[in-house]
Formats: structure tokens, sequence, C-alpha cells
């Protein structure tokens, strides 16, 4: 069974998490500088996510009519698991858990400024309802 029972839940809790992450005074100023839109398409269940620089940082869980500079298609369970760091970018993408489009140097040089989601993640996904193996 998935992690995420629906596309709502699995909004709620990744609309949280990346709402947290761009309102971060330590990631969200350069997440707007970095000024690219990340799309992340995910199935099972099905949706998508958008991270802007707009107003500030902006997330949108749903369609959007943007061009994105990075597509992310990947999973519920796939993504549940890099917030917990059970999978790496460069393992999840060799292994084609993740298949991305676009400059992927641009969004590699974001992955330090995850250090907050990661630290975020577990406890939102608990506040969800979420189950988290191996973590207290």
């Amino acid at each position: 069974m998935a992690v995420f029972e629906s596309t709502d839940k699995m909004y709620n809790v990744l609309g949280t998490l990346f709402k947290k992450l761009v309102g971060d005074p330590s990631v969200g100023p350069k997440f707007i500088e970095a000024d690219i839109i990340i799309k992340f398409i995910i199935d099972n269940p099905a949706g998508e996510i958008w991270l802007t620089p707009n107003n500030n940082g902006e997330v949108i869980c749903g369609s959007a009519s943007l061009a994105p500079t990075i597509e992310m298609a990947l999973s519920g369970d796939t993504c549940h698991k890099f917030w917990l760091q059970e999978v790496s970018m460069p393992v999840a993408l060799a292994k084609g858990l993740i298949k991305a489009k676009g400059p992927l140097p641009k969004a590699l040089k974001l992955l330090p400024l995850l250090k907050p989601a990661y630290e975020a993640y577990p406890n939102i996904a608990k506040e969800h309802g979420l189950k988290i193996e191996g973590k207290k």
C-alpha cells in the first residue's frame, strides 16, 4: 500500500513541508535567488507539486500553467523515502526512482538547502499520521 492514501493527503504532507522550506529564513531567499521553477510529477497517488520563486516562494499543489526549469517524476513512496533520507538524490536518479528533466546542476546546487526539510519531515509526516519506520 502506498504511503499516501490519497492525493489530498500527499498535498497536505508535502505542501506543509515545502511551505516550511520556502519560508525558512536560511533557505527561502536562496531558493528565490536561484530563480528556478521545480515541478514534481508524482504518481501513486497522482499529483503535481510546484515550487516557484514567485511571491517570495510559492508552493502550488495541483496543476499550474507554468514553464518548469526542472521536472522531477517520482512515486509518492520515493518522495517519502527521500525526505526521510532513506534514498539519496544521486542513487534515486541512478536507479530510475527519480526521473529528472532540465538543467540538473541547477537542482543539485540546491541540495545543501534541504537540511531544514530533512529535519522537519519526520515530524510533519507523524503529525499527518504516516508511519515512520525506525525514526523516533
